[in-house]
Protein backbone atom coordinates (compact mmCIF):
# COMPACT_ATOMS: atom_id res chain seq x y z
CA UNK A 1 0.00 0.00 0.00
CA UNK A 2 1.24 3.55 -1.10
CA UNK A 3 -0.65 5.37 2.15
CA UNK A 4 1.06 5.41 6.20
CA UNK A 5 -1.03 4.80 8.94
CA UNK A 6 -1.20 5.73 12.42
CA UNK A 7 -3.09 4.08 14.91
CA UNK A 8 -3.77 5.18 18.37
CA UNK A 9 -5.76 4.95 22.22
CA UNK A 10 -6.30 7.55 24.79
CA UNK A 11 -7.95 6.41 27.89
CA UNK A 12 -10.28 9.26 29.92
CA UNK A 13 -10.17 9.20 33.36
CA UNK A 14 -11.57 11.37 36.11
CA UNK A 15 -10.42 13.99 38.35
CA UNK A 16 -13.13 14.37 40.58
CA UNK A 17 -12.26 13.36 44.33
CA UNK A 18 -14.55 10.97 44.74
CA UNK A 19 -13.37 9.46 41.15
CA UNK A 20 -10.08 10.87 41.30
CA UNK A 21 -8.20 8.34 38.27
CA UNK A 22 -10.89 6.12 37.48
CA UNK A 23 -12.00 4.99 33.55
CA UNK A 24 -14.52 6.95 32.33
CA UNK A 25 -14.26 6.30 28.76
CA UNK A 26 -11.73 5.52 25.93
CA UNK A 27 -11.05 6.75 22.31
CA UNK A 28 -9.44 4.58 19.04
CA UNK A 29 -7.95 6.46 16.52
CA UNK A 30 -6.77 5.90 13.05
CA UNK A 31 -5.02 8.49 10.66
CA UNK A 32 -4.50 7.15 6.86
CA UNK A 33 -1.91 9.67 5.03
CA UNK A 34 -2.23 9.18 1.65
CA UNK A 35 0.91 9.90 -0.91
CA UNK A 36 -0.67 12.84 -1.95
CA UNK A 37 -0.56 14.43 1.44
CA UNK A 38 -4.51 14.30 2.09
CA UNK A 39 -5.59 12.21 5.17
CA UNK A 40 -8.47 10.58 6.87
CA UNK A 41 -8.80 10.50 10.29
CA UNK A 42 -11.56 7.88 12.44
CA UNK A 43 -12.48 7.79 15.58
CA UNK A 44 -14.27 5.46 18.09
CA UNK A 45 -14.96 7.38 21.44
CA UNK A 46 -16.99 5.77 23.89
CA UNK A 47 -18.14 7.99 27.18
CA UNK A 48 -19.60 6.49 30.22
CA UNK A 49 -19.06 8.42 33.03
CA UNK A 50 -21.42 11.35 33.44
CA UNK A 51 -24.32 9.37 32.13
CA UNK A 52 -25.80 9.46 29.59
CA UNK A 53 -22.96 7.63 27.89
CA UNK A 54 -22.24 8.72 24.44
CA UNK A 55 -21.08 6.65 21.64
CA UNK A 56 -19.30 8.85 18.80
CA UNK A 57 -17.73 7.36 15.03
CA UNK A 58 -16.39 9.78 13.46
CA UNK A 59 -14.61 9.82 9.53
CA UNK A 60 -13.37 13.09 8.61
CA UNK A 61 -10.91 14.06 5.77
CA UNK A 62 -8.36 16.93 4.82
CA UNK A 63 -6.84 17.75 1.53
CA UNK A 64 -2.52 18.24 1.72
CA UNK A 65 -3.03 21.71 3.18
CA UNK A 66 -4.86 20.33 5.91
CA UNK A 67 -8.66 22.12 4.38
CA UNK A 68 -11.79 20.05 5.41
CA UNK A 69 -13.23 18.13 3.11
CA UNK A 70 -16.00 15.98 4.32
CA UNK A 71 -17.27 14.42 7.92
CA UNK A 72 -18.94 11.55 8.63
CA UNK A 73 -20.56 11.68 12.28
CA UNK A 74 -23.09 9.03 13.92
CA UNK A 75 -24.13 9.46 17.44
CA UNK A 76 -25.73 6.97 19.90
CA UNK A 77 -26.41 8.86 23.58
CA UNK A 78 -27.47 6.41 26.24
CA UNK A 79 -27.33 3.72 23.89
CA UNK A 80 -30.07 4.75 21.79
CA UNK A 81 -29.48 6.16 18.43
CA UNK A 82 -28.97 10.19 18.36
CA UNK A 83 -28.47 11.14 14.87
CA UNK A 84 -25.95 10.91 11.56
CA UNK A 85 -24.67 13.21 9.95
CA UNK A 86 -22.78 13.80 6.40
CA UNK A 87 -21.05 17.44 6.29
CA UNK A 88 -19.33 18.53 3.13
CA UNK A 89 -16.93 21.54 3.17
CA UNK A 90 -15.94 23.40 0.04
CA UNK A 91 -17.20 26.04 -2.89
CA UNK A 92 -17.18 28.64 0.16
CA UNK A 93 -19.93 26.31 1.73
CA UNK A 94 -20.50 24.16 4.64
CA UNK A 95 -23.18 21.52 3.73
CA UNK A 96 -25.49 19.20 5.87
CA UNK A 97 -27.63 15.93 5.44
CA UNK A 98 -28.41 15.21 8.68
CA UNK A 99 -31.28 12.79 10.39
CA UNK A 100 -32.56 11.61 13.46
CA UNK A 101 -35.40 10.32 15.58
CA UNK A 102 -35.70 14.41 16.99
CA UNK A 103 -34.80 16.29 14.02
CA UNK A 104 -36.27 13.92 11.20
CA UNK A 105 -34.14 14.24 7.81
CA UNK A 106 -32.61 18.39 7.52
CA UNK A 107 -30.36 19.91 4.82
CA UNK A 108 -28.18 22.48 5.39
CA UNK A 109 -26.19 24.94 3.42
CA UNK A 110 -24.00 27.69 5.32
CA UNK A 111 -21.79 29.96 3.30
CA UNK A 112 -18.51 30.32 4.72
CA UNK A 113 -17.37 34.18 5.04
CA UNK A 114 -14.20 35.05 5.61
CA UNK A 115 -11.72 32.87 6.55
CA UNK A 116 -11.77 29.91 9.80
CA UNK A 117 -9.57 27.51 10.92
CA UNK A 118 -11.31 23.64 10.38
CA UNK A 119 -13.86 21.45 11.38
CA UNK A 120 -13.57 20.52 14.73
CA UNK A 121 -15.05 16.53 15.56
CA UNK A 122 -15.06 16.42 19.32
CA UNK A 123 -12.37 13.53 19.42
CA UNK A 124 -9.77 14.21 21.33
CA UNK A 125 -6.90 13.57 18.93
CA UNK A 126 -8.95 15.87 16.83
CA UNK A 127 -8.99 18.50 19.48
CA UNK A 128 -4.96 17.63 18.96
CA UNK A 129 -4.64 18.05 15.09
CA UNK A 130 -6.38 21.38 14.89
CA UNK A 131 -3.30 23.14 16.89
CA UNK A 132 -1.13 23.08 13.61
CA UNK A 133 -3.70 25.98 12.90
CA UNK A 134 -0.51 28.37 14.86
CA UNK A 135 2.32 29.43 14.00
CA UNK A 136 5.05 27.69 16.83
CA UNK A 137 7.41 30.52 15.22
CA UNK A 138 5.78 33.06 16.50
CA UNK A 139 6.49 31.52 20.08
CA UNK A 140 4.23 31.14 22.56
CA UNK A 141 0.82 33.32 21.58
CA UNK A 142 -2.55 32.92 21.04
CA UNK A 143 -4.99 32.73 18.27
CA UNK A 144 -8.79 33.24 18.25
CA UNK A 145 -9.83 29.89 16.74
CA UNK A 146 -12.64 29.89 14.50
CA UNK A 147 -13.82 26.36 13.36
CA UNK A 148 -16.94 24.73 12.17
CA UNK A 149 -18.62 21.66 13.92
CA UNK A 150 -21.58 19.28 13.68
CA UNK A 151 -22.54 20.48 17.99
CA UNK A 152 -21.39 23.33 20.67
CA UNK A 153 -22.00 20.86 23.57
CA UNK A 154 -18.99 20.00 25.69
CA UNK A 155 -19.63 16.50 24.50
CA UNK A 156 -20.95 16.50 21.14
CA UNK A 157 -23.79 14.86 22.48
CA UNK A 158 -26.87 16.39 19.98
CA UNK A 159 -27.79 15.63 16.46
CA UNK A 160 -24.76 16.41 14.09
CA UNK A 161 -25.94 20.41 12.12
CA UNK A 162 -24.31 22.84 11.17
CA UNK A 163 -23.00 25.25 13.92
CA UNK A 164 -20.13 27.62 14.82
CA UNK A 165 -17.69 27.99 17.51
CA UNK A 166 -15.03 30.78 18.19
CA UNK A 167 -12.39 30.13 20.59
CA UNK A 168 -9.09 31.20 22.06
CA UNK A 169 -6.08 28.94 21.07
CA UNK A 170 -3.31 29.96 23.27
CA UNK A 171 1.02 27.81 22.39
CA UNK A 172 2.14 27.82 26.13
CA UNK A 173 5.66 26.10 25.09
CA UNK A 174 7.33 22.82 24.74
CA UNK A 175 7.89 20.23 27.21
CA UNK A 176 9.13 16.35 27.10
CA UNK A 177 6.37 14.03 28.31
CA UNK A 178 6.21 10.59 29.41
CA UNK A 179 2.91 8.28 29.53
CA UNK A 180 1.74 4.92 29.04
CA UNK A 181 2.60 5.15 25.37
CA UNK A 182 5.71 6.54 25.80
CA UNK A 183 7.72 9.61 25.63
CA UNK A 184 7.46 12.46 23.18
CA UNK A 185 8.89 15.98 22.66
CA UNK A 186 5.32 18.30 22.89
CA UNK A 187 3.83 21.04 22.39
CA UNK A 188 2.00 22.17 25.19
CA UNK A 189 -1.25 24.13 24.06
CA UNK A 190 -4.64 25.45 25.72
CA UNK A 191 -8.15 26.07 24.92
CA UNK A 192 -9.75 29.18 26.40
CA UNK A 193 -13.21 30.06 26.28
CA UNK A 194 -13.91 33.54 27.42
CA UNK A 195 -16.03 34.87 25.20
CA UNK A 196 -18.39 31.63 25.49
CA UNK A 197 -17.97 30.67 22.14
CA UNK A 198 -18.82 26.79 23.13
CA UNK A 199 -21.10 27.63 25.90
CA UNK A 200 -23.77 25.14 26.81
CA UNK A 201 -26.83 25.10 29.46
CA UNK A 202 -23.39 24.58 31.84
CA UNK A 203 -21.71 28.08 30.65
CA UNK A 204 -18.52 28.59 28.83
CA UNK A 205 -16.42 25.76 28.25
CA UNK A 206 -13.50 25.12 30.62
CA UNK A 207 -9.68 25.75 30.24
CA UNK A 208 -8.40 22.43 28.86
CA UNK A 209 -4.63 22.11 28.71
CA UNK A 210 -3.34 19.83 25.89
CA UNK A 211 -0.04 17.97 25.25
CA UNK A 212 0.72 17.66 21.20
CA UNK A 213 3.63 15.55 19.62
CA UNK A 214 6.21 18.36 17.78
CA UNK A 215 6.23 17.31 14.46
CA UNK A 216 3.83 17.26 11.80
CA UNK A 217 1.28 14.38 12.77
CA UNK A 218 0.39 16.61 15.67
CA UNK A 219 -0.32 13.26 17.76
CA UNK A 220 -2.30 14.00 21.45
CA UNK A 221 -0.22 12.90 23.89
CA UNK A 222 -2.27 14.14 27.40
CA UNK A 223 -4.18 16.58 28.59
CA UNK A 224 -7.26 17.71 30.77
CA UNK A 225 -10.15 19.86 31.15
CA UNK A 226 -10.70 22.13 34.72
CA UNK A 227 -14.24 23.24 36.06
CA UNK A 228 -17.15 21.00 36.31
CA UNK A 229 -15.29 18.74 33.87
CA UNK A 230 -12.79 17.71 35.85
CA UNK A 231 -11.40 15.27 33.47
CA UNK A 232 -7.96 13.68 32.09
CA UNK A 233 -6.76 12.02 28.97
CA UNK A 234 -3.71 10.07 27.92
CA UNK A 235 -1.94 8.75 25.07
CA UNK A 236 -1.52 4.77 26.19
CA UNK A 237 -1.07 3.32 22.91
CA UNK A 238 0.56 4.66 19.74
CA UNK A 239 1.93 2.74 16.63
CA UNK A 240 3.41 4.77 12.97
Amino acid sequence: MQHRTITGKILYTSRRPERMGEERGREDFTFTIHSDGKRTFRALCEIEEPAPTVMRDITYSMDENDVPMDCFVRLTIGDRFMGAGLFIIGDGHVECESYGPSIGRVSQRVKIVGPYDGFGTHPIQGDAYITKRLDIARGPHTHQLRTFLPSIDHRGATPPLIAEANMQLSYIGDETVTVAAGTFACRRFRFGDEHGGMASDKGAHPDYDLWVTADDDAIFVQGGVGGYMQTWYELVELKR
